[in-house]
Protein backbone atom coordinates (compact mmCIF):
# COMPACT_ATOMS: atom_id res chain seq x y z
CA UNK A 1 0.00 0.00 0.00
CA UNK A 2 2.82 2.37 0.87
CA UNK A 3 4.56 1.79 -2.49
CA UNK A 4 1.31 2.57 -4.30
CA UNK A 5 0.90 5.89 -2.47
CA UNK A 6 4.55 6.79 -3.10
CA UNK A 7 4.18 6.00 -6.81
CA UNK A 8 1.02 8.08 -6.99
CA UNK A 9 2.74 11.01 -5.28
CA UNK A 10 5.69 10.79 -7.68
CA UNK A 11 3.35 10.66 -10.69
CA UNK A 12 1.42 13.69 -9.41
CA UNK A 13 4.66 15.60 -8.82
CA UNK A 14 5.86 14.79 -12.35
CA UNK A 15 2.55 15.91 -13.83
CA UNK A 16 2.59 19.20 -11.92
CA UNK A 17 6.23 19.80 -12.85
CA UNK A 18 5.49 19.20 -16.54
CA UNK A 19 2.54 21.61 -16.39
CA UNK A 20 4.69 24.26 -14.70
CA UNK A 21 7.37 23.78 -17.36
CA UNK A 22 4.82 24.14 -20.16
CA UNK A 23 3.42 27.33 -18.61
CA UNK A 24 6.93 28.73 -18.21
CA UNK A 25 7.82 27.93 -21.82
CA UNK A 26 4.52 29.35 -23.11
CA UNK A 27 5.17 32.63 -21.30
CA UNK A 28 8.58 32.87 -22.93
CA UNK A 29 7.12 32.72 -26.44
CA UNK A 30 7.63 35.92 -28.38
CA UNK A 31 4.54 38.00 -29.07
CA UNK A 32 2.76 37.27 -32.32
CA UNK A 33 1.54 34.14 -34.02
CA UNK A 34 3.35 31.48 -31.90
CA UNK A 35 1.96 32.96 -28.68
CA UNK A 36 -1.50 33.35 -30.20
CA UNK A 37 -1.50 29.71 -31.34
CA UNK A 38 -0.36 28.51 -27.90
CA UNK A 39 -3.26 30.40 -26.31
CA UNK A 40 -5.81 29.36 -28.96
CA UNK A 41 -7.52 26.50 -27.11
CA UNK A 42 -7.75 28.33 -23.74
CA UNK A 43 -9.12 31.38 -25.57
CA UNK A 44 -11.67 29.15 -27.30
CA UNK A 45 -12.81 27.70 -23.98
CA UNK A 46 -13.28 31.21 -22.57
CA UNK A 47 -15.16 32.30 -25.69
CA UNK A 48 -17.45 29.25 -25.55
CA UNK A 49 -18.24 29.99 -21.90
CA UNK A 50 -19.08 33.64 -22.61
CA UNK A 51 -21.08 33.05 -25.80
CA UNK A 52 -23.09 30.27 -24.19
CA UNK A 53 -24.48 32.79 -21.69
CA UNK A 54 -25.00 35.66 -24.16
CA UNK A 55 -28.66 36.31 -25.03
CA UNK A 56 -27.76 37.75 -28.46
CA UNK A 57 -26.47 34.34 -29.62
CA UNK A 58 -29.14 32.19 -31.34
CA UNK A 59 -29.80 28.70 -30.05
CA UNK A 60 -28.30 26.95 -33.13
CA UNK A 61 -25.04 28.87 -32.72
CA UNK A 62 -24.97 28.10 -28.99
CA UNK A 63 -25.40 24.40 -29.72
CA UNK A 64 -22.52 24.44 -32.23
CA UNK A 65 -20.32 26.36 -29.80
CA UNK A 66 -21.11 24.05 -26.88
CA UNK A 67 -20.42 20.97 -29.01
CA UNK A 68 -17.04 22.46 -29.95
CA UNK A 69 -16.32 23.18 -26.29
CA UNK A 70 -17.22 19.63 -25.31
CA UNK A 71 -15.06 18.32 -28.15
CA UNK A 72 -12.05 20.20 -26.78
CA UNK A 73 -12.73 19.03 -23.22
CA UNK A 74 -13.33 15.42 -24.26
CA UNK A 75 -10.47 12.96 -23.78
CA UNK A 76 -11.58 11.12 -26.95
CA UNK A 77 -9.90 12.48 -30.08
CA UNK A 78 -9.70 11.55 -33.74
CA UNK A 79 -5.97 12.25 -33.60
CA UNK A 80 -4.25 11.30 -30.31
CA UNK A 81 -2.90 14.32 -28.43
CA UNK A 82 0.51 12.74 -27.84
CA UNK A 83 1.40 13.01 -31.53
CA UNK A 84 3.57 16.10 -31.97
CA UNK A 85 2.18 18.99 -34.01
CA UNK A 86 -0.87 17.17 -35.39
CA UNK A 87 -2.20 15.98 -32.00
CA UNK A 88 -4.32 19.03 -31.17
CA UNK A 89 -5.21 19.57 -34.83
CA UNK A 90 -8.67 18.00 -34.60
CA UNK A 91 -9.53 20.26 -31.65
CA UNK A 92 -8.40 23.35 -33.52
CA UNK A 93 -10.32 22.40 -36.68
CA UNK A 94 -13.58 21.66 -34.82
CA UNK A 95 -13.39 24.90 -32.82
CA UNK A 96 -12.52 26.93 -35.91
CA UNK A 97 -15.47 25.47 -37.82
CA UNK A 98 -17.86 26.12 -34.91
CA UNK A 99 -16.63 29.71 -34.54
CA UNK A 100 -16.96 30.26 -38.27
CA UNK A 101 -20.53 28.90 -38.17
CA UNK A 102 -21.36 31.10 -35.18
CA UNK A 103 -19.73 34.05 -36.93
CA UNK A 104 -22.35 33.79 -39.67
CA UNK A 105 -25.23 33.86 -37.18
CA UNK A 106 -23.97 36.20 -34.47
CA UNK A 107 -22.91 39.83 -34.88
CA UNK A 108 -19.14 39.96 -35.23
CA UNK A 109 -18.88 42.44 -32.35
CA UNK A 110 -20.38 39.88 -29.95
CA UNK A 111 -17.80 37.23 -30.86
CA UNK A 112 -14.92 39.71 -30.80
CA UNK A 113 -16.03 40.94 -27.37
CA UNK A 114 -16.04 37.36 -26.03
CA UNK A 115 -12.60 36.54 -27.48
CA UNK A 116 -9.88 37.17 -24.85
CA UNK A 117 -6.93 36.62 -27.19
CA UNK A 118 -5.48 38.42 -30.16
CA UNK A 119 -8.37 39.53 -32.39
CA UNK A 120 -6.33 39.19 -35.56
CA UNK A 121 -6.30 35.41 -35.19
CA UNK A 122 -10.05 35.25 -34.60
CA UNK A 123 -10.77 37.55 -37.56
CA UNK A 124 -8.72 35.25 -39.75
CA UNK A 125 -10.76 32.25 -38.60
CA UNK A 126 -14.09 34.05 -39.06
CA UNK A 127 -13.22 35.21 -42.55
CA UNK A 128 -14.46 38.42 -44.17
CA UNK A 129 -16.99 40.47 -42.22
CA UNK A 130 -19.69 40.06 -44.89
CA UNK A 131 -18.83 37.48 -47.55
CA UNK A 132 -21.78 38.42 -49.76
CA UNK A 133 -20.83 42.10 -49.89
CA UNK A 134 -18.82 43.10 -52.95
CA UNK A 135 -15.30 44.28 -52.28
CA UNK A 136 -14.03 47.61 -53.55
CA UNK A 137 -11.02 46.84 -55.78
Amino acid sequence: MRNWVTGLAIAAACLLTSWALLVLLARRLPPGLPRALAAFIPDCVTTVRLLRKDLRVPRRAKIAIVIAGLWVASPIDLIPEFLPVIGPLDDVVVVALALRYAGRQVPREVILAAWPGETRLLERILGPANPSAPTAD
